[in-house]
């Protein structure tokens, strides 16, 4: 193999020298590396550098001639054409940079305890020329339904990434609560912490002698005070678009922050649970409510999550402005015909503060 000399591309742009040794050149060892890099035969665009460098776009990287022992080889991962169509079926936008979901309820973002099918795994489907496969910008929970943003390249997810970091993504999500909130337009502000059972840290113990059913219950946030441990701010701005009082109202939410079931645990909070939310929407035995029949919620409606991530804004990383929006998953859409809600009808949360 003679001196070679590649051009870092687009999608490189910010990549350590090593991460970028390991993508273009997998079979080289790490320990190969750091010697040809100590010795000042790696190069880039004329000058020595350190594995830890950082590459920009259009820079040279001169590689000496390696001694790779022959790549093992390996079939190629199959790619599951079942989940190729599902992910079409579920797009709302396309372009070369990024695609847009329409998550549907019951479908993980991404993996867990002896959960086998989801997003993320399903992306592996869509690998671009070079077999690089789509990746997460943000998450929801397995039950919203709705807006996914998903990158096609790691520089789009990165710049996607400090997007969302800088609150330039805008927010807006439709949810059916139980009763009828006062006032009809309102800011949320509470401190949230986990609660029992979530744990700090992914792989944290759990309790033990639960099985994952029982854990699940137990995993949700709770309301906290201000200096608390693992206490942070929550923000929420909601309005009231339709109702049939006493029973039930429509909101449209916008989150200003983006803590982990930050709706969910709003929508209790201020005593207004979303319809069908099996962590935040159980009344304890002695809530006068859960016995009135003017608060009862029917039993035509389907007892799945009525949180929908409606729609998403945000400024392209291209430049111009992203604005994608859902429709109703169809348990939600079935409850709309059931009270009567337009789903085309004004949404006051135009107006809330960003």
């Amino acid at each position: 193999m003679s001196v070679q000399t590649f051009q870092v591309s687009e999608d490189e742009e910010g990549m350590r020298l090593d991460r970028w040794f390991k993508r273009r050149i997998p079979s080289l060892s790490l320990s190969h590396l750091n010697k040809i890099v100590r010795t000042g035969e790696v190069r880039v665009d004329g000058a020595r550098v350190k594995t830890a460098t950082r590459l920009a776009q259009g820079q040279n990287v001169r590689v000496p001639p390696l001694n790779l022992a022959a790549p093992a080889v390996t079939a190629a991962p199959e790619i599951s054409q079942a989940d190729q169509r599902a992910l079409r079926d579920m797009i709302l936008y396309e372009d070369s940079d990024l695609i847009v979901l329409d998550k549907p309820y019951g479908l993980a973002v991404q993996g867990g305890s002896g959960m086998t099918r989801h997003i993320d795994g399903m992306l592996a489907s869509l690998p671009n020329e070079r077999g690089d496969r789509p990746m997460l910008v943000h998450r929801l929970d397995r039950d919203t339904s709705g807006v996914l943003l998903v990158a096609k390249t790691r520089r789009i997810a990165a710049d996607l990434g400090a997007i969302f970091r800088s609150r330039q993504a805008r927010k807006i999500y439709w949810a059916l609560v139980e009763g009828v909130p006062k006032p009809p337009q309102g800011r949320i502000s509470l401190y949230l912490a986990k609660g029992e059972g979530m744990g700090g840290e992914r792989g944290e113990a759990r309790p033990a002698g639960q099985g994952a059913e029982a854990r699940a219950k137990l995993e949700k946030m709770r309301v906290a005070s201000h200096g608390e441990e693992d206490a942070r701010h929550s923000v929420t701005y909601y309005a009231t678009v339709d109702k049939v009082a006493p029973r039930l109202a429509w909101l449209s939410m916008k989150p200003i922050t983006g803590r982990t079931h930050q709706l969910r645990a709003h929508a209790e909070a201020i005593g207004h649970p979303i319809i069908g939310d099996p962590k935040y929407g159980l009344k304890p035995k002695n809530d006068p409510r859960r016995n009135d029949p003017l608060r009862t919620i029917p039993d035509s409606v389907e007892r799945k999550l009525h949180l929908l991530a409606r729609r998403l804004i945000l400024p392209h990383p291209r430049g111009g402005a992203l604005d994608v929006t859902a429709p109703l998953p169809p348990h939600m859409q079935r409850s709309f015909d059931l009270f009567g809600f337009d789903a085309k009808q004004y949404d006051p949360i135009e107006n809330a503060p960003e």
